[in-house]
């Protein structure tokens, strides 16, 4: 019968989840002997290489070493095949384009940064993109033809109606209505498009402190204030993708922003963002603020305020940090009452910096300020978070299709 090779139960499909299932041991566990992936999988030692003799004429494994430390002859290693598949990853902001590709293990086999200076880019921002995708892909030894996909972040959200980029009217050159196509024809591979915030929570999620949460806030603070919601497993993004924009949301304690679309901000990022830090330490009484890039200052004084000695009150930087906790949870406590979420990941250098002194603070207010406690943790990936979660996020439906052996 024409349709029966994808129906549940037939000999092909049990054998593509059995493909399936080692394969992802193999990605978790690293190599593995024929014996143990038996075991793991649950598979008789015949079936068990049948599979592995599949996957190896297919390309996904390769045999490597043997093990060692006991009697006898080692018994042979498999493991997954690094080449069997690539994928690529951006993180855009203003000022540069960080690009990566990893092996379908999740090795990251190439790196470039791209600098994107100035208001107005003299270059075209598809050109852009395509300079640094083909950085990437030469620091790692290949060709664009050989990235099976590629997953570019970026602050805000293209509108799914118009193809227009929102809430980030602080990234030049990315507004026009045909980029997407633009970008679709000058690429060779799949290109899909994620918030900032967004890729950094698929970060905790898959390598981070959200592992094995299916319900979590990462709240976001570098260049702006955001979150992203993770509900059931799955991101929320809202009707237009411009859920998790709490940059705009009114709070207590600032000014009502109005028109946020033409100001690009709102309360919380008044009240809390991190270009708000080196006020806050000149009213805290710090004098001694640094100079440079305000994301940069914003870190350094949150990561001096949380070296301050937190039985000394009157310490100016323990105030800092005492003001920034308040002002951070006054926020989340708005998600945290109509979310009610397991977890509350705290992310972005102006949090990460902060590590458990911050966290033990905004902890404590928040308490205070909303019903439910959820737990709160500092962010694990801290090391280009929105890049490694592009990454993450190109290499799962790669995965998927490239490891579906049912075709």
């Amino acid at each position: 019968m024409a349709g029966t090779a994808g129906t549940p139960g037939t000999p092909r499909v049990l054998r593509a989840m059995n493909d399936r299932a080692a394969l992802d041991l193999l990605l978790e566990h690293g190599p593995l002997s024929r014996t143990r992936i038996g075991k793991l999988t649950g598979l008789s030692k015949p079936t068990a290489s049948q599979l592995l003799a599949r996957l190896e004429a297919a390309g996904l494994v390769l045999a490597g070493g043997t093990t060692e430390g006991r009697p006898g002859p080692g018994a042979q290693l498999y493991e997954v095949n690094p080449a069997a598949a690539y994928a690529a990853g951006l993180d855009v902001s203003p000022d540069r384009i960080l690009a990566a590709v990893a092996d379908v293990t999740g090795r990251t086999v190439g790196r470039y940064e791209l600098p994107t200076p100035g208001r107005r880019p003299a270059t075209p921002v598809v050109q852009q993109v395509t300079d640094a995708v083909d950085g990437a892909v030469k620091a790692a030894g290949l060709d664009r033809s050989a990235v099976h996909r590629l997953v570019i972040g970026t602050p805000g959200a293209f509108d799914p109606g118009t193809g227009r980029l929102r809430y980030a009217s602080h990234l030049p050159g990315w507004h026009s209505p045909t980029l997407l196509d633009e970008l679709a024809a000058a690429l060779p591979m799949p290109v899909e498009y994620e918030n900032d915030v967004n890729l950094a929570a698929v970060a905790e999620q898959r390598l981070g402190a959200a592992r094995g949460h299916e319900d979590f806030v990462l709240l976001w603070n570098q260049e702006g204030l955001g979150a992203a919601l993770v509900l059931g497993g799955r991101l929320h993004r809202g009707w237009s993708g411009g859920a998790g924009e709490v940059g705009f949301l009114p709070v207590p304690g600032a000014p009502l922003v109005r028109k946020v679309s033409r100001t690009g901000s709102g309360g919380f990022q008044e009240l809390a963002g991190s270009q708000a830090l080196a006020g806050l330490a000149r009213e805290s009484g710090v004098t001694d603020v640094p100079s440079g890039p305000y994301t940069e200052v914003a870190a350094a004084l949150v990561a001096r305020a949380a070296r301050a000695d937190d039985d000394a009150a009157d310490d100016p930087h323990r105030r800092l940090l005492q003001t920034y906790a308040t002002r951070l949870a006054t926020g989340l406590a708005s998600l945290v009452s109509v979310l009610d979420p397991e977890l509350v990941v705290l992310s972005g250098t102006s949090l990460t910096a902060g590590g458990e002194a911050l966290r033990d603070l905004v902890r404590d207010e928040l308490e205070e300020l909303a019903a439910s406690r959820p737990r709160l943790a500092v962010g694990d990936v801290t090391e280009h978070p929105v890049l490694r979660g592009a990454l993450e996020s190109a290499l799962a439906t790669t995965r998927d299709e490239v490891f579906d052996t049912s075709r």
